[in-house]
């Protein structure tokens, strides 16, 4: 029987009663509030509500830790404390409000300059991915591992697509056909953090995106690192929790995935 950590707790617990909230609201559609922040960039109510109890819950838990939060103002930058809480209350919020059952709450925690431990949630199939720094990264209470295909043409790898209004179509266009050309098959299910999850978890061989933020990487980079993967910026120079350019895999995938992207 898996020993959860205080942190990993915390994060549990308030993603437990976060989840509450969605689920009620996922199963009333019709009655969902949704006002509109930008073009194709949606915020709905449960988002909010979702934000609010979980701020409440780990606020309380720990009273000296900062918060980086996709809804509203209350946000800090990530060296502004010693330990920031990374919180996207619902990642997937377009395929939640479509009825698509394919969302998550993502949760994680950095200190310092690194990321010491995350959680990313499935509500509707109960399902707790979750990583600390030197413990591994787990599905419930079963061990996590990459899977160690060696190329990719017998690879699954799933992607971003770029939202209408935002990034770069023409170079997602391209690098989609060139890595189309390699590959088994690919896929976009539109959540970045349960993506990452899905990687650690060998149930997909690698995602990469580009223009991601941090609430929608921050818990998956350390699933996938904590499941012996990689994730890592497309440019080995930058940081994709910062650029939120980011390419996640086994050492082989990634390897050849950043020969396609950067070429």
């Amino acid at each position: 029987m898996i020993r959860y950590s205080a942190n990993i707790n915390v994060m549990m617990s308030a993603a437990r009663k976060a989840s509450k909230s969605i689920l009620r609201d996922f199963g009333e559609l019709e009655k969902l509030q949704v006002s509109i922040k930008g073009q194709n960039d949606f915020v709905t109510m449960a988002d909010i509500k979702a934000q609010e109890i979980i701020h409440y819950e780990l606020a309380r838990a720990r009273e000296d830790h900062g918060f980086l939060m996709e809804e509203g103002k209350n946000k800090n930058n990530i060296d502004e404390n010693e330990f920031t809480w990374i919180i996207d209350p619902i990642d997937g919020t377009l395929n939640f409000m479509n009825g698509i059952p394919y969302f998550a709450i993502s949760i994680a925690l950095h200190q310092k300059d690194k990321l010491i431990a995350g959680i990313v949630y499935d509500p509707v199939h109960n399902d707790f991915y979750w990583a600390e720094e030197g413990v591994g990264a787990y599905l419930n209470d079963q061990r996590l591992r990459v899977k160690s295909k060696s190329s990719l043409d017998k690879s699954i790898i799933a992607m971003g697509i770029p939202f209408l209004g935002r990034g770069n179509h023409k170079q997602h266009i391209k690098s989609q056909e060139i890595v189309m050309s390699r590959v088994a098959g690919l896929r976009r299910f539109g959540a970045a953090s349960l993506d990452l999850a899905y990687v650690a978890a060998g149930k997909v061989d690698g995602f990469w995106e580009y223009g991601l933020s941090p609430w929608d990487v921050a818990a998956g980079i350390i699933l996938v690192r904590e499941a012996g993967g990689i994730a890592s910026g497309i440019d080995d120079k930058e940081n994709p929790l910062l650029t939120g350019n980011i390419v996640a895999g086994n050492i082989n995938i990634v390897k050849e995935l950043k020969l396609i992207l950067n070429s």
